[in-house]
């Protein structure tokens, strides 16, 4: 696992050993960031399930201008110090080791333009956590959230405000953006 580009690129990233986890493979986060593109520079930056925070110091590399990390395994919370202090990223970091449904709460009224959430396959956690996004008013009007997941698990259309605007497939795995809308908006 490496940053792909910009500040802290070509640098590798921890992962604590016997770690049970299952970071975001570079494939995927390079398609990922092609899609995003121009939306990362200036962005809050709002990674769930963050594992060894691969992702959000991606985002903060290319320009981010701040990512908050949630994940409640401590190993994996020791790697993302450990990383973003590598990287230099972690002057506009902030980790919060808890759950994803508790630190939603935390952060309730805070708005972020990019949402990134990369849950343990095959627990259902996708849809509880989208609905703490909307209850605690995480997603800034114009925001996008992303949910990285199987491709075997298909994602709703609609979560409260949240719509499926796009789905994304990169070998078994999926990526689906979804924009706030309004609520009872028609498809």
């Amino acid at each position: 696992m490496r940053v792909i580009t910009g500040q802290a690129k070509g640098r590798f990233l921890k992962v604590p050993r016997g770690w049970g986890g299952r970071p975001t493979s570079d494939r995927v986060k390079e398609s990922l960031f092609n899609i995003l593109g121009p939306l990362v520079p200036g962005a809050s930056f709002l990674d769930l399930f963050a594992g060894t925070g691969n992702v959000g110091i991606e985002a903060l590399s290319r320009g981010a201008s701040r990512a908050v990390f949630v994940e409640n395994n401590r190993q994996a919370v020791r790697a993302i110090r450990e990383n973003l202090a590598q990287t230099g990223l972690g002057d506009r970091a902030e980790v919060l080791p808890l759950d994803v449904l508790a630190a939603a709460g935390r952060l309730k009224g805070q708005k972020f333009e990019i949402i990134f959430l990369d849950p343990p396959y095959g627990q259902g956690l996708e849809v509880p956590a989208l609905e703490a996004l909307v209850a605690n008013d995480l997603v800034k009007e114009n925001g996008l959230v992303v949910v990285e997941g199987s491709r075997r698990r298909q994602m709703p259309a609609r979560v409260g405000c949240l719509k499926l605007c796009r789905e994304h497939r990169i070998g078994d795995t999926v990526l689906a953006f979804y924009r706030p809308g309004v609520d009872g908006e028609e498809d």
